[in-house]
């Protein structure tokens, strides 16, 4: 077991008033890479530079409202829902999401979370490392009602987004902890760790796998450069006493891009 001292679960330090915080990062696109003006582009107009505002309309998104969504997360529907609606009214403004992300949240983020969950205990102790906006530990969560999920993040205006939604969503099961995966090797012990964007696999399993039991499973979502970060990693596979590693498919609904994963098994003891 592990000391729970410093754990915040489902913690609500600024509510509503923290979007009116100057330290919210009002800048469209603060963090994860996008710039301070991906939420516009200049056009010119007879000689004067117009600067257009080009934020997507979440209701164009495709699968807004598409009865198929609310069919593939069954019970988790309302929390997912609601985690979307979160995002929509809050994502931009707090530096969580791109601003062009609005119109394909549910492809491109929350269906592909979700496409992790089919690799995960049903009970049990799952980690998502550098849980930012939420995304897979969130979706994880509601899809795992019975597992504990501990959202790991080092940035504190993340985690308390984080525990914001937790409490808003009624996700008892999540925890909301303020770290990086190195400050708790040897305090949290997991039966599977969950990544997306995080980091190459050779620093995933650097991350991972001393948090994981024997027989333990990280689950990375990854893109089309998989098999080349499995071959670049070989040493740290080695080294991190990874039994096996595989790429495989993780449909979710026909339609939507199929998402791979990369899940990999620390050795048994």
């Amino acid at each position: 077991m592990w000391d729970s001292r410093g754990v915040t679960r489902r913690a609500v330090r600024w509510g509503v008033a923290a979007v009116h915080d100057g330290s919210c990062r009002r800048t469209a696109g603060v963090g994860r890479g996008y710039g301070p003006h991906d939420d516009m582009f200049h056009v010119e107009q007879a000689g004067e530079p117009v600067v257009a505002d080009t934020h997507p309309d979440p209701q164009d998104d495709p699968w807004q409202g598409d009865p198929r969504v609310a069919d593939y997360f069954g019970d988790a529907w309302p929390a997912v829902q609601g985690f979307h609606d979160l995002l929509v009214r809050e994502g931009v403004l707090r530096g969580l999401i791109g601003p062009r992300e609005l119109d394909r949240l549910w492809s491109r983020h929350l269906l592909n979370s979700a496409a992790v969950v089919q690799f995960l205990p049903v009970v049990g102790r799952i980690v998502d490392l550098g849980s930012g906006a939420g995304l897979p530990g969130i979706v994880v969560a509601a899809m795992r009602p019975e597992a504990e999920v501990v959202l790991l993040e080092p940035m504190e205006r993340r985690t308390d987004w984080l525990g914001e939604v937790a409490t808003a969503l009624q996700l008892d099961n999540v925890v909301v902890r303020r770290a990086r995966a190195e400050e708790v090797h040897g305090e949290i012990v997991a039966d599977a760790v969950t990544a997306r964007a995080v980091a190459a696999m050779d620093k995933l399993y650097a991350w991972s796998m001393p948090l994981l039991r024997p027989r333990g499973v990280l689950v990375a979502l990854k893109g089309g450069r998989a098999e080349e970060e499995i071959e670049a990693g070989l040493k740290a596979a080695r080294k991190q006493r990874v039994e096996s590693v595989e790429v495989l498919a993780a449909p979710t609904i026909p339609g939507v891009e199929e998402t791979r994963v990369v899940r990999a098994v620390r050795k048994a003891a």
